[in-house]
């Protein structure tokens, strides 16, 4: 059963914007499935995947468009960098849009070809695994951004929570009958061999193995490459480089702190996600939703779960997901998450708990030291059944009001 993409209704108006429209995101996300159910009939969907056709597309990439008609749809444009130029000059000489669909999973390659070809022609989307409203079917159609939820506004869906974060949100995984851990091993295996040996050069693959494991070891904190090369055994530099293959291919994002020119105090260590919280239990070894919720790590899962959740809300609307990041001063004052409406800041803390107290909003205030900005509605994500206010400009509020 094809569950509905958020995504779709700005694929769409993408298509009346621009020429060209690049779909992008890591590997099994749903972006070819996706395209199927939602371009018009008219476009036909050829993938590069097929070995034999990305020979001739290599061989001599004008007849490639002199044997497809448009509208047409490419999937895995990476693996033919040599279409780009061609492309320009295709659309160049038509004046209507949605021309072409793109896709890729390797945006570090891609969104070079994509700056020197197609700049001013193209629309560019990320796209990521199931989000929890497209799960609920509860599409909301706008980035997340705190503000009062009524109670009756907000539906009681049950569901299981950390059944869901063990389990991940990959659509190949809607269906119960298939096996997380075999799925995630041939899923990382895949992802090794064909997007890693792209992008690296990787002497010994059971060391980026071992890379990926120390980083789903420390998703949810602040990134130290140093204790991650300690760790696996390689210098900062390859480390350095081998986190910007991971978040190229989509597997993680690298949240920025939230940084004032006017406040040079601030912290300007990013923190480490994954996007997908199933590949991270698999990685670091957490085999079943109790064992995780009693765990070490449940804290930095739960974080980590809601941070993909709300970036997702950005990536599925084609909103800028900069306007997310982290605060953090010298003072060690944090707030997990700040979302950005212009000069408006709107703090969010995330606890794993069912009730939180006002102590868990205290560095709030430090967002009022920060000239030239104000501090809007905040929120706190935790495990609550329904919303509540804890002062009259915070609410906690449950998981699935993201």
């Amino acid at each position: 059963m094809y569950i509905e993409r958020e995504i779709e209704s700005v694929i769409k108006a993408y298509l009346d914007q621009f020429k060209v429209v690049l779909v992008t995101g890591a590997r099994q996300v749903g972006k070819t499935t996706m395209l199927k159910h939602t371009l018009p009939p008219a476009f036909a969907y050829i993938s590069l995947d097929d070995l034999e056709l990305l020979s001739r597309v290599r061989g001599d990439s004008a007849l490639f468009f002199l044997e497809h008609d448009l509208p047409l749809a490419i999937g895995e444009i990476q693996y033919a960098p040599e279409l780009f130029m061609r492309i320009k000059h295709i659309v160049d000489a038509k004046s209507e849009k949605g021309l072409i669909v793109l896709t890729g999973s390797q945006t570090h390659h891609l969104m070079k070809n994509v700056s020197e070809s197609l700049a001013g022609r193209v629309g560019v989307l990320e796209m990521s695994s199931f989000s929890l409203r497209e799960v609920l079917g509860h599409l909301r159609h706008e980035p997340f951004v705190p503000h009062l939820i009524k109670q009756e506004d907000q539906p009681a869906i049950p569901f299981n929570l950390w059944t869901h974060i063990q389990r991940g949100s990959m659509p190949e995984l809607a269906d119960a009958a298939i096996d997380p851990y075999a799925y995630y091993s041939s899923y990382v295996r895949t992802y090794i061999e064909r997007d890693v040996r792209d992008l690296v050069k990787v002497r010994n693959e059971s060391i980026f193995y071992d890379f990926m494991v120390a980083c789903a070891a420390r998703t949810g904190q602040l990134l130290n490459a140093t204790d991650i090369a300690s760790t696996v055994g390689v210098d900062v530099t390859t480390v350095q480089g081998w986190l910007s293959v991971l978040q190229s291919s989509g597997v993680v994002h690298i949240l920025r702190p939230f940084f004032s020119n006017t406040n040079k105090r601030l912290s300007k260590t990013p923190k480490l996600y994954f996007l997908d919280t199933g590949l991270a239990c698999h990685l670091a070894a957490w085999n079943s939703p109790e064992a995780l919720r009693r765990g070490a790590m449940a804290g930095h899962m739960f974080e980590t779960f809601v941070v993909s959740e709300v970036l997702k809300s950005y990536m599925n609307t084609g909103r800028d997901m900069r306007a997310v990041s982290f605060y953090r001063d010298a003072r060690k004052r944090e707030i997990d998450l700040i979302i950005q409406e212009g000069n408006i800041l709107h703090p969010v803390e995330i606890k794993a708990a069912s009730t939180v107290s006002k102590d868990a909003v205290k560095n709030f205030r430090a967002l009022e030291d920060i000239a030239g900005y104000e501090t809007g509605f905040g929120s706190v994500i935790c495990q609550t059944e329904k919303p509540y206010l804890l002062t009259e400009s915070i609410q906690a509020i449950p998981v699935q009001a993201i």
